[in-house]
């Protein structure tokens, strides 16, 4: 009779230590308790690495599995915050992870049993993201994000995301140039979501990480891994999107992830280097999906905003500026708001080795040695070539080579009228460039000019290039 009692004692009720998960048993435990216990320990084990250790240590550690009745494994949770929570957000990888563990099919049934400790876990819950929080910078913030009228309609639309996230602007996306502050508006949403306190799982990724990670996961049978790690976030974040564009079963994965996630209300917000009408290669359905809510652009900004920005960047590093040499630096140093970062660098470093103050003469002196003025400040023939090749997503040697394939012909008179009109050179001067003689490159400077007179995809194309070759010059 008492062994009985313990037996089912030990159902009901089962030890957990205080600084870890292992429970304390002896040899006369129970052996189904016993299995119970491990199986959850190695299924605990599984889901950490997919999760961010805050996640974990907030949200899973302090589950306890109870008891079995049947295929119905009863786990208790310290409060009934945790209860809504985990079962909206990880019972069935539970479920599906203890399964596995126990070799047959169970289901999980949270219950609240507050108890005085871990209740505090729960009383201020933390942002949660999918992946480790490290990877957002905590330094992009809205606050530190200098708005212009270039910037305007995209840092609202970021704004009112980070407010209501899935309500307002979903999908989100935002296009631009390199370096104006995309990617700072992607972390700004992540570090005000965490800010909040609330318990929303955000993810993070880029296009080509996308591709990558699919690839693999089809090589390695992780597919459904890979897809519960995207199709659990709340608010879904990826930055260049353009680079899945030719890849055709990765922008399918794209595509249904997009559409679950979108249809169950979680935000979801992109960034690229140009439009979604413009982004050539994409799949036309997922084209139309990044035009269905909020798309706002990213313009190189005007001088005020970047002196603005230099004010702003120089005080985050402690070192007090005067408005002149701010605005010399805005107006002097060409490119876009990287680039603009590393001169102000260069000047504050300098005058440091140097026991100076910051002077306009000084960085005058530092800009005229690092960023040459004239026409040193013009995208030169090889810059228009390799942002030519990186938009339509082609090889230097198929714009320059004797291929007469429709795309790299097209691709290559556009490279041919950009040159004419940024560098000045002559009809031969180009057609040396290009193994061509000079009556091609007539041809396809008068192809380019008439098409950008009444083809609205060829005028979007230049436009686009423009911006670019613009912000990298």
């Amino acid at each position: 009779m008492g062994g009985a009692l313990v037996g089912i004692l030990w159902r009901l009720h089962l030890c957990v230590c205080s600084d870890k998960m292992d429970y304390q048993m002896n040899f006369d435990d129970d052996p189904i308790v016993v299995k119970l216990v491990n199986a959850w320990e190695r299924a605990m084990t599984r889901l950490e690495p997919t999760m961010s250790p805050p996640q974990f240590q907030r949200f899973l550690k302090p589950l306890q599995p109870k008891s079995r009745d049947g295929s119905v494994i009863t786990v208790g949770a310290p409060g009934q915050f945790l209860v809504s929570w985990v079962s909206k957000n990880f019972e069935d990888r539970i479920a599906e992870a203890l399964s596995d563990e126990l070799g047959e099919a169970v289901q999980i049934k949270l219950i609240a049993e507050p108890k005085p400790k871990p209740a505090v876990l729960i009383e201020t819950p933390i942002s949660s993201p999918a992946v480790p929080h490290q990877q957002f910078c905590d330094k992009f913030t809205f606050d530190n994000f200098i708005v212009g009228q270039s910037n305007r309609l995209a840092h609202s639309g970021a704004f009112a995301v980070a407010d209501l996230p899935g309500r307002r602007f979903n999908p989100l996306f935002i296009y631009g140039a390199s370096g104006l502050g995309k990617t700072h508006l992607l972390h700004a949403i992540a570090n005000t979501l965490a800010a909040k306190g609330e318990p929303v799982v955000v993810s993070y990724t880029t296009g080509q990480e996308f591709a990558e990670k699919f690839v693999a996961s089809l090589q390695h049978g992780r597919m459904e891994q890979f897809r519960r790690t995207i199709r659990n976030s709340e608010v879904w974040l990826v930055d260049d999107v353009q680079f899945v564009a030719g890849k055709d079963k990765t922008q399918e994965e794209l595509f249904h992830s997009f559409n679950q996630l979108q249809q169950s209300g979680k935000q979801i917000v992109l960034t690229s280097d140009r439009p979604p009408r413009d982004l050539y290669g994409m799949d036309d359905r997922l084209r139309s999906r990044f035009e269905g809510g909020l798309v706002a652009d990213v313009m190189p900004p005007d001088t005020e905003t970047r002196t603005a920005i230099v004010k702003a960047k120089a005080e985050a590093d402690g070192v007090g500026l005067s408005h002149e040499v701010c605005e010399f630096l805005a107006m002097n140093v060409p490119g876009n708001i990287r680039t603009l970062e590393g001169a102000l660098t260069k000047v504050v470093v300098q005058a440091s080795f140097s026991g100076v103050d910051v002077t306009t003469d000084l960085a005058k002196e530092i800009v005229e040695a690092s960023y040459p003025s004239g026409a040193g400040h013009k995208p030169t023939f090889d810059k228009i070539l390799e942002e030519v090749g990186s938009y339509f997503d082609i090889l230097r040697k198929d714009l320059v080579g004797p291929s007469r394939k429709a795309d790299f012909t097209h691709a290559r008179h556009i490279c041919v009228y950009l040159a004419r009109n940024i560098t000045g050179d002559s009809w031969k001067r180009l057609g040396e460039r290009f193994y061509r003689d000079h009556t091609s490159m007539i041809h396809a400077y008068q192809k380019i000019s008439e098409l950008a007179t009444k083809d609205i995809e060829t005028q979007s194309h230049l436009r686009n290039l423009e911006r670019r070759l613009n912000s990298a010059c």
